[in-house]
Protein backbone atom coordinates (compact mmCIF):
# COMPACT_ATOMS: atom_id res chain seq x y z
CA UNK A 1 0.00 0.00 0.00
CA UNK A 2 1.22 3.42 -1.20
CA UNK A 3 1.96 6.15 1.32
CA UNK A 4 2.86 9.26 -0.30
CA UNK A 5 5.30 11.16 2.04
CA UNK A 6 4.54 15.22 2.18
CA UNK A 7 5.99 17.39 -0.50
CA UNK A 8 10.10 17.36 -0.72
CA UNK A 9 11.76 20.58 -2.06
CA UNK A 10 12.71 19.41 -5.18
CA UNK A 11 16.55 19.94 -6.56
CA UNK A 12 17.29 22.57 -9.06
CA UNK A 13 15.82 22.63 -12.30
CA UNK A 14 19.13 21.37 -13.84
CA UNK A 15 19.56 18.53 -12.04
CA UNK A 16 16.12 16.74 -12.30
CA UNK A 17 15.75 13.87 -14.71
CA UNK A 18 12.67 13.46 -15.01
CA UNK A 19 12.75 9.72 -17.19
CA UNK A 20 14.57 8.68 -14.15
CA UNK A 21 12.26 10.12 -12.14
CA UNK A 22 8.97 8.69 -13.51
CA UNK A 23 10.78 5.27 -13.67
CA UNK A 24 11.51 5.29 -9.92
CA UNK A 25 7.62 5.90 -8.96
CA UNK A 26 6.45 3.57 -11.38
CA UNK A 27 9.28 0.95 -9.69
CA UNK A 28 7.34 2.47 -6.02
CA UNK A 29 4.28 1.94 -7.17
CA UNK A 30 4.99 -1.36 -8.81
CA UNK A 31 6.73 -2.76 -5.36
CA UNK A 32 3.38 -1.48 -3.18
CA UNK A 33 1.36 -3.45 -5.93
CA UNK A 34 2.98 -6.78 -5.42
CA UNK A 35 2.84 -6.64 -1.70
CA UNK A 36 -0.80 -6.50 -1.30
CA UNK A 37 -1.04 -10.17 -2.86
CA UNK A 38 2.21 -11.03 -0.34
CA UNK A 39 0.44 -9.30 1.97
CA UNK A 40 -3.12 -10.90 1.60
CA UNK A 41 -0.88 -14.80 1.26
CA UNK A 42 0.69 -13.79 4.80
CA UNK A 43 -2.84 -12.78 6.19
CA UNK A 44 -3.91 -16.53 5.18
CA UNK A 45 -1.14 -18.10 7.20
CA UNK A 46 -3.18 -17.16 10.18
CA UNK A 47 -1.55 -14.08 11.20
CA UNK A 48 -3.81 -11.39 12.18
CA UNK A 49 -4.03 -8.11 10.41
CA UNK A 50 -3.09 -6.46 13.81
CA UNK A 51 0.36 -8.48 14.43
CA UNK A 52 1.16 -7.65 10.89
CA UNK A 53 0.67 -4.24 10.85
CA UNK A 54 3.41 -4.01 14.00
CA UNK A 55 5.80 -6.33 12.29
CA UNK A 56 5.63 -4.28 8.94
CA UNK A 57 6.15 -1.34 11.05
CA UNK A 58 9.07 -2.90 13.26
CA UNK A 59 10.96 -3.91 9.91
CA UNK A 60 11.00 -0.49 8.63
CA UNK A 61 11.55 1.09 11.75
CA UNK A 62 14.83 -0.69 11.83
CA UNK A 63 15.85 -0.52 8.22
CA UNK A 64 15.12 3.55 7.92
CA UNK A 65 16.99 4.09 11.59
CA UNK A 66 19.81 1.81 10.30
CA UNK A 67 19.67 4.07 7.10
CA UNK A 68 19.87 7.61 8.81
CA UNK A 69 22.01 6.46 11.69
CA UNK A 70 24.82 5.70 9.00
CA UNK A 71 23.90 8.75 6.79
CA UNK A 72 22.81 11.61 8.81
CA UNK A 73 22.76 10.57 12.17
CA UNK A 74 21.91 14.19 13.30
CA UNK A 75 18.38 14.50 11.46
CA UNK A 76 17.02 11.76 13.88
CA UNK A 77 17.07 14.31 16.97
CA UNK A 78 13.58 15.71 17.76
CA UNK A 79 12.61 18.78 19.79
CA UNK A 80 10.21 18.78 21.84
CA UNK A 81 7.56 20.69 20.68
CA UNK A 82 7.81 17.89 17.84
CA UNK A 83 6.30 15.07 20.39
CA UNK A 84 2.68 15.37 20.31
CA UNK A 85 2.77 15.39 15.81
CA UNK A 86 4.89 12.75 16.11
CA UNK A 87 3.18 10.74 17.94
CA UNK A 88 -0.63 11.43 16.72
CA UNK A 89 0.93 10.51 12.92
CA UNK A 90 2.65 7.21 14.14
CA UNK A 91 -0.67 6.32 15.48
CA UNK A 92 -3.74 7.60 13.49
CA UNK A 93 -1.44 8.01 10.39
CA UNK A 94 1.12 4.95 10.15
CA UNK A 95 -0.51 2.43 12.49
CA UNK A 96 -4.27 2.62 11.38
CA UNK A 97 -3.74 3.27 7.43
CA UNK A 98 -1.71 -0.19 7.67
CA UNK A 99 -4.09 -2.05 10.03
CA UNK A 100 -7.56 -0.86 8.05
CA UNK A 101 -5.83 -1.79 4.68
CA UNK A 102 -5.16 -5.37 6.19
CA UNK A 103 -8.31 -6.09 7.37
CA UNK A 104 -9.78 -5.10 4.17
CA UNK A 105 -7.50 -6.94 2.01
CA UNK A 106 -8.67 -9.96 3.85
CA UNK A 107 -11.92 -9.23 3.12
CA UNK A 108 -12.10 -8.25 0.03
CA UNK A 109 -10.26 -8.16 -3.89
CA UNK A 110 -6.97 -6.02 -3.62
CA UNK A 111 -7.81 -4.17 -6.54
CA UNK A 112 -11.39 -2.90 -4.98
CA UNK A 113 -9.71 -2.18 -1.27
CA UNK A 114 -7.07 -0.15 -3.24
CA UNK A 115 -9.65 2.08 -5.10
CA UNK A 116 -11.32 2.54 -2.19
CA UNK A 117 -8.84 3.83 0.20
CA UNK A 118 -7.55 6.22 -2.84
CA UNK A 119 -10.26 8.26 -1.70
CA UNK A 120 -8.00 9.71 0.25
CA UNK A 121 -6.71 12.88 -1.95
CA UNK A 122 -10.59 13.92 -2.25
CA UNK A 123 -10.93 13.51 1.25
CA UNK A 124 -8.10 15.79 1.59
CA UNK A 125 -9.80 18.14 -0.40
CA UNK A 126 -12.69 18.21 1.33
CA UNK A 127 -11.05 18.90 4.63
CA UNK A 128 -8.94 21.95 3.19
CA UNK A 129 -12.35 23.59 2.17
CA UNK A 130 -14.06 22.71 5.05
CA UNK A 131 -11.98 22.46 8.10
CA UNK A 132 -9.20 25.12 6.97
CA UNK A 133 -11.77 27.25 4.39
CA UNK A 134 -9.52 26.74 1.44
CA UNK A 135 -10.18 27.65 -1.96
CA UNK A 136 -10.34 24.37 -3.44
CA UNK A 137 -11.12 24.21 -7.60
CA UNK A 138 -13.77 23.56 -9.49
CA UNK A 139 -12.75 20.23 -10.60
CA UNK A 140 -12.45 18.79 -7.52
CA UNK A 141 -15.87 18.82 -7.49
CA UNK A 142 -16.14 16.93 -10.48
CA UNK A 143 -13.77 14.17 -9.54
CA UNK A 144 -15.72 13.82 -6.02
CA UNK A 145 -18.53 13.00 -8.12
CA UNK A 146 -17.20 10.87 -10.71
CA UNK A 147 -15.11 9.02 -7.57
CA UNK A 148 -18.76 8.54 -5.89
CA UNK A 149 -19.96 6.63 -9.15
CA UNK A 150 -17.04 4.70 -9.35
CA UNK A 151 -17.28 3.00 -5.85
CA UNK A 152 -20.62 2.81 -6.31
CA UNK A 153 -20.09 0.53 -9.73
CA UNK A 154 -16.73 -1.17 -7.55
CA UNK A 155 -18.79 -2.24 -4.60
CA UNK A 156 -22.03 -3.42 -6.77
CA UNK A 157 -24.60 -1.45 -4.82
CA UNK A 158 -27.61 -4.06 -7.04
CA UNK A 159 -25.83 -6.52 -5.21
CA UNK A 160 -25.15 -8.78 -8.48
CA UNK A 161 -21.61 -9.22 -7.22
CA UNK A 162 -21.46 -10.74 -3.35
CA UNK A 163 -18.93 -8.00 -1.61
CA UNK A 164 -17.92 -8.49 2.17
CA UNK A 165 -20.15 -5.37 3.88
CA UNK A 166 -17.05 -5.00 6.51
CA UNK A 167 -14.21 -4.84 4.09
CA UNK A 168 -16.03 -2.17 2.38
CA UNK A 169 -16.23 -0.14 5.94
CA UNK A 170 -12.43 -1.37 6.60
CA UNK A 171 -11.62 -0.20 3.17
CA UNK A 172 -13.19 3.86 3.70
CA UNK A 173 -11.84 3.27 7.01
CA UNK A 174 -8.18 2.85 5.62
CA UNK A 175 -9.24 6.11 3.24
CA UNK A 176 -9.82 8.38 6.46
CA UNK A 177 -6.63 7.45 7.77
CA UNK A 178 -4.68 8.13 4.64
CA UNK A 179 -6.32 11.53 4.74
CA UNK A 180 -5.45 12.00 8.38
CA UNK A 181 -1.67 10.60 7.41
CA UNK A 182 -1.83 13.56 4.63
CA UNK A 183 -2.70 16.02 6.33
CA UNK A 184 -0.46 14.97 9.68
CA UNK A 185 2.65 14.58 7.19
CA UNK A 186 2.21 17.85 5.42
CA UNK A 187 2.09 20.02 8.77
CA UNK A 188 4.76 18.04 10.20
CA UNK A 189 7.33 18.41 7.10
CA UNK A 190 7.53 21.93 8.03
CA UNK A 191 9.80 21.05 10.77
CA UNK A 192 11.32 18.36 9.29
CA UNK A 193 12.32 15.71 6.31
CA UNK A 194 10.16 13.21 5.13
CA UNK A 195 12.68 10.37 5.42
CA UNK A 196 13.33 11.10 9.35
CA UNK A 197 9.41 11.89 9.54
CA UNK A 198 8.92 8.49 8.26
CA UNK A 199 11.29 7.22 10.42
CA UNK A 200 9.67 8.45 13.46
CA UNK A 201 6.04 7.91 12.29
CA UNK A 202 7.11 3.78 12.18
CA UNK A 203 8.85 3.73 15.28
CA UNK A 204 5.35 5.36 16.98
CA UNK A 205 3.51 2.66 15.32
CA UNK A 206 5.81 0.14 16.21
CA UNK A 207 5.40 0.92 20.55
CA UNK A 208 1.91 1.09 19.73
CA UNK A 209 1.27 -1.94 18.12
CA UNK A 210 3.80 -3.61 21.23
CA UNK A 211 1.50 -2.14 23.54
CA UNK A 212 -1.33 -3.65 21.84
CA UNK A 213 0.27 -6.74 20.49
CA UNK A 214 2.90 -7.70 22.82
CA UNK A 215 5.93 -9.27 21.56
CA UNK A 216 6.00 -12.23 23.59
CA UNK A 217 3.14 -13.25 22.17
CA UNK A 218 4.32 -13.29 18.93
CA UNK A 219 3.43 -16.42 16.99
CA UNK A 220 7.07 -18.02 16.20
CA UNK A 221 5.97 -21.53 15.08
CA UNK A 222 2.96 -19.68 12.42
CA UNK A 223 6.19 -17.65 10.99
CA UNK A 224 8.45 -20.58 11.37
CA UNK A 225 5.99 -22.51 8.94
CA UNK A 226 5.31 -22.83 5.35
CA UNK A 227 2.58 -21.39 3.73
CA UNK A 228 0.83 -21.70 0.60
CA UNK A 229 1.13 -19.07 -2.09
CA UNK A 230 -2.77 -19.72 -2.85
CA UNK A 231 -4.31 -19.08 -6.11
CA UNK A 232 -2.53 -20.52 -9.37
CA UNK A 233 0.68 -20.84 -6.83
CA UNK A 234 -1.38 -23.02 -4.70
CA UNK A 235 0.71 -25.78 -5.04
CA UNK A 236 4.07 -23.62 -4.21
CA UNK A 237 5.25 -23.54 -0.47
CA UNK A 238 7.17 -20.51 0.98
CA UNK A 239 8.41 -20.38 5.42
CA UNK A 240 5.96 -17.25 6.20
CA UNK A 241 8.75 -15.46 7.36
CA UNK A 242 10.15 -14.93 3.97
CA UNK A 243 6.99 -13.15 2.87
CA UNK A 244 7.57 -11.00 6.10
CA UNK A 245 10.73 -10.05 4.61
CA UNK A 246 9.73 -9.46 1.32
CA UNK A 247 7.02 -7.06 2.36
CA UNK A 248 9.49 -5.31 4.94
CA UNK A 249 12.11 -4.89 2.33
CA UNK A 250 10.39 -4.98 -1.19
CA UNK A 251 7.24 -4.08 0.42
CA UNK A 252 8.02 -0.96 2.29
CA UNK A 253 11.54 0.06 2.56
CA UNK A 254 12.77 -0.12 -1.03
CA UNK A 255 9.17 1.58 -3.04
CA UNK A 256 9.53 4.54 -0.13
CA UNK A 257 13.64 4.91 -1.04
CA UNK A 258 12.11 5.16 -4.39
CA UNK A 259 9.37 7.76 -4.07
CA UNK A 260 11.42 9.78 -2.50
CA UNK A 261 14.13 9.66 -5.03
CA UNK A 262 11.23 10.49 -7.79
CA UNK A 263 10.55 13.16 -5.64
CA UNK A 264 14.17 14.73 -6.66
CA UNK A 265 13.01 14.37 -10.12
CA UNK A 266 9.26 15.17 -10.85
CA UNK A 267 6.62 17.17 -8.86
CA UNK A 268 5.29 16.08 -5.95
CA UNK A 269 1.80 15.94 -7.78
CA UNK A 270 3.50 14.03 -10.72
CA UNK A 271 4.80 11.66 -8.85
CA UNK A 272 1.03 11.18 -6.82
CA UNK A 273 -0.53 10.62 -9.94
CA UNK A 274 2.50 8.48 -11.30
CA UNK A 275 1.36 6.21 -7.73
CA UNK A 276 -1.98 5.33 -8.80
CA UNK A 277 -0.08 2.81 -10.87
CA UNK A 278 -0.27 0.46 -7.71
CA UNK A 279 -4.11 -0.40 -7.39
CA UNK A 280 -3.77 -1.41 -11.29
CA UNK A 281 -0.57 -3.66 -10.50
CA UNK A 282 -2.31 -4.95 -7.36
CA UNK A 283 -5.20 -5.67 -9.37
CA UNK A 284 -3.41 -7.21 -12.18
CA UNK A 285 -0.57 -8.93 -9.69
CA UNK A 286 -3.72 -10.60 -7.89
CA UNK A 287 -5.70 -12.01 -10.88
CA UNK A 288 -2.09 -13.32 -12.35
CA UNK A 289 -1.11 -14.98 -9.36
CA UNK A 290 -4.70 -15.48 -7.18
CA UNK A 291 -7.24 -15.34 -9.65
CA UNK A 292 -8.82 -12.38 -8.15
CA UNK A 293 -11.17 -10.62 -11.46
CA UNK A 294 -13.47 -7.54 -11.77
CA UNK A 295 -16.69 -7.56 -13.53
CA UNK A 296 -17.13 -5.19 -15.91
CA UNK A 297 -18.86 -3.11 -14.03
CA UNK A 298 -16.51 -3.46 -11.26
CA UNK A 299 -13.59 -2.49 -14.07
CA UNK A 300 -15.80 0.64 -15.29
CA UNK A 301 -15.92 1.55 -11.61
CA UNK A 302 -12.22 1.35 -11.45
CA UNK A 303 -11.45 3.21 -14.39
CA UNK A 304 -13.56 6.49 -13.60
CA UNK A 305 -12.53 6.09 -10.05
CA UNK A 306 -8.60 6.26 -11.58
CA UNK A 307 -9.71 8.80 -13.45
CA UNK A 308 -11.50 11.31 -10.41
CA UNK A 309 -7.94 10.55 -8.48
CA UNK A 310 -5.78 11.47 -11.31
CA UNK A 311 -8.35 14.96 -11.81
CA UNK A 312 -8.10 15.45 -8.21
CA UNK A 313 -4.37 15.67 -8.24
CA UNK A 314 -3.68 18.06 -11.03
CA UNK A 315 -5.78 20.08 -9.05
CA UNK A 316 -3.18 19.82 -5.97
Amino acid sequence: MTELPAPLHVEAAGHRRPAIGYAMAAGAATLWGVNGTVSKVILASRISSDRLAEIRSAGAAAGLVLVLAIAAPGRLRVRRGEIVPLLAFGVAGLAFVQWLYFLAIHRLQIGVALLIEYLAPLLVALWARFAYKEQVRGRVWIALALALVGVLLIVDVNGSTAISGAGVGFALGAAVAYATYILLAERAMGARDAVSLLVWGFLVATIFWSVLVPWWTFPGRETAADASLLGRLSGQHLPVWSLMAWMIVLGTILPFFLLLSALRHLSATRVAIVAMLEPVVAALVAWAWLGETLGAVQLAGAAIVLSAIALSQTAR
